[in-house]
C-alpha cells in the first residue's frame, strides 16, 4: 500500500508534479464542457474527434486488432515459443486461460464474418454483430486510447491519494469501498462507464483496490454518462421530463449502491488484493496529532516524489490503451454479439422477464407483461429495453420506469459486462447477472414512486 512520510516543506517540484498533471486530468475527466445543447468532457470530445478522423480505416483498424489478438493468443497459450515468452508484454497481452483463448477465437472470427458478411446472417445482422462491429467497437476504440494514454495523469500523481483519503469517511461506511473510487465514478458520470472501468482495473492491478473493492466498484460505480441518458429518455420519447428522470436515476443508483454490496455474491468476495496480501486497514486511519488534510496533502505528495517522468508516464499510457484493444475488443465483439444473438432470435428473455410481472403489478406498473419482457433484455444491451418500450408500450409512466430502470440496471453485455470479464477485476458472467437482477429489483420500487409521482 502507499506509504506516507512528512512532507512540510515539499520541494517546489514535488509540488509542480502533484499540481500541474493533476489539473490536467481533472480537466480532460471530470470538468464539464457543453457541446451544443449536451454536457460532455474534454476526453470524450477527444474521442469523438479521434473517432472522425480514422473513420475511412476504422473498421480495418478493429478487424486488425481482434485478429492479431486471437492468432497471438492461440500461438502464445497454445504453441508457447520461447522466443515470444521471454518477452513480458507478449505474455501480459496474450497468454490467457482457455476460456479467455476460446472467447478471444470467436471475437475473431464474429469480427470476420460481421466485416465480410460471410456465414449466418444472426450473427451479422443490424441487430447483432452489425451493431456491436459499427456503433460500439468504433466509440471504445478512440476511448480506450486515449483514456489509457491519459489516464496516469489521474492515478500517477497524487491526486486520487488526496481526494481518496478526505472521502474515505464517507465512501467507507456508506459503500464500504476507499475514497478514491468517488473519483471513479465522477469519471463515469461525466464522461463514460468503460473509463471508470479503466481506472477500477489499474487500480486494483496495483493493489489500491481489494478484490471485494474492484468488484464492488466496477459493478456499481461505473455509472452512464449524463450524454447517454439523454439519448435513452429521448428514446422513449420523454425528453421535457429529463431532469426528474436523471434525478430519479442518481436517487435509485445511490439506493442500489447500498445495498447491493451487502448481499451476494459482492458481500462474499474477498478482502484481498490482487496478490493475495490482505486489506491494509491502518492505511485509511489519520495519525493521532494530525488534521485529515494535512494527513491526505501527504500521502498526495509521496504519490507525486515516486511518479515516473515523462518518458514513464507515456510508457504506461501506451501499456494502458494496449492493455484494453487487444483484451477487451475481441470480448466486447465475442460476448456482445452473443447476447444480442440470443436477445434477437430466442425467446429466452421473455421468458426470464415471466417471473417480473407479480412484482411489476404489486409496484402497480402498467401493462405489467409487455414491461416485463424488457426487463431481462437490458442485460444483452442498455438501449434495448428503451426500444422495445417506445415501440410497444403506450403508457408514459412505464416507458419512463423502464428508461430509469434499464439505466441503473448498469451491467449490461454488450459493453460493461464484457469490459468487466475482459478486465482483472474478479466478477464472472453468472455473479453479474445475479448483481444485475439485484439491481433491477432494488431499484425498480424507487423508480417506480418517482413515476407514479410525476405521471
Amino acid at each position: 500500500m502507499t506509504e506516507t512520510k512528512s512532507l512540510t516543506r515539499p520541494h517546489w517540484q514535488t509540488l509542480f508534479a502533484f499540481i500541474v498533471p493533476s489539473l490536467l486530468g481533472v480537466f480532460l475527466f471530470m470538468t464539464p464542457v457543453p457541446i451544443g445543447e449536451a454536457m460532455t468532457i474534454p476526453i470524450a470530445v477527444m474521442a469523438k474527434a479521434l473517432q472522425s478522423a480514422v473513420k475511412p480505416i476504422i473498421q480495418h483498424l478493429l478487424v486488425a486488432t481482434i485478429c492479431i489478438t486471437g492468432v497471438m493468443s492461440i500461438i502464445v497459450s497454445v504453441l508457447r515459443p520461447k522466443s515470444l515468452l521471454k518477452h513480458a508484454t507478449i505474455t501480459h497481452l496474450f497468454e490467457v486461460n482457455w476460456l479467455w483463448l476460446i472467447v478471444r477465437v470467436l471475437g475473431m472470427v464474429f469480427v470476420v464474418m460481421t466485416f465480410t458478411k460471410l456465414g449466418p446472417v444472426a450473427i451479422h445482422s443490424d441487430n447483432t454483430g452489425n451493431l456491436v462491429f459499427h456503433e460500439l467497437l468504433p466509440v471504445l476504440f478512440s476511448v480506450f486510447i486515449l483514456a489509457g494514454l491519459l489516464l496516469p495523469l489521474l492515478l500517477n500523481f497524487g491526486l486520487l491519494e488526496l481526494v481518496g483519503t478526505l472521502l474515505t469517511k464517507v465512501m467507507r461506511p456508506l459503500f464500504g469501498v476507499p475514497g478514491r473510487s468517488a473519483v471513479n465514478c465522477v469519471a463515469s458520470w461525466l464522461g463514460d462507464g468503460s473509463v471508470g472501468i479503466l481506472m477500477t482495473s489499474r487500480q486494483y492491478e496495483d493493489k489500491h483496490y481489494t478484490q471485494r473493492e474492484a468488484a464492488i466498484i466496477g459493478t456499481t460505480f461505473s455509472a452512464v454518462s449524463i450524454t447517454f441518458c439523454l439519448v435513452v429518455i429521448g428514446q422513449v420519447g420523454l425528453e421535457h421530463l429529463f431532469a426528474p428522470f436523471y434525478l430519479t436515476v442518481c436517487a435509485a443508483g445511490f439506493v442500489a449502491a447500498i445495498i447491493v454490496p451487502r448481499l451476494p455474491p459482492l458481500r462474499f468476495k474477498k478482502d484481498i488484493y490482487v496478490d493475495g496480501t490482505e486489506h491494509n486497514e491502518d492505511s485509511e486511519t489519520v495519525p493521532e496529532g494530525k488534521g485529515l488534510f494535512k494527513h491526505a496533502l501527504d500521502i498526495a505528495l509521496t504519490k507525486a516524489e515516486k511518479a515516473p517522468g515523462v518518458k514513464g508516464t507515456v510508457k504506461e499510457g501506451l501499456h494502458n490503451a494496449c492493455d484494453m484493444l487487444f483484451a477487451v475488443l475481441p470480448v466486447v465483439m465475442a460476448v456482445g454479439t452473443l447476447a444480442l444473438i440470443i436477445a434477437e432470435y430466442t425467446p429466452v428473455f421473455q421468458y426470464l422477464g415471466k417471473p417480473f410481472v407479480p412484482y411489476l403489478e404489486l409496484l402497480n406498473v402498467a401493462e405489467a407483461e409487455k414491461a416485463a419482457q424488457t426487463i431481462v433484455v437490458g442485460f444483452a444491451d442498455m438501449f434495448l429495453p428503451s426500444i422495445l418500450a417506445a415501440s410497444s408500450i403506450e403508457s408514459d409512466a412505464t416507458r419512463f420506469i423502464i428508461a430509469a430502470m434499464s439505466v441503473t440496471q448498469l451491467i449490461y453485455m454488450s459493453e460493461v459486462g464484457a469490459l468487466l470479464l475482459g478486465s482483472k477485476i474478479p466478477v464472472n458472467i453468472w455473479e453479474l447477472f445475479v448483481i444485475f437482477i439485484l439491481r433491477t429489483l432494488v431499484t425498480l420500487p424507487v423508480i417506480s414512486v418517482m413515476a407514479h409521482w410525476l405521471l
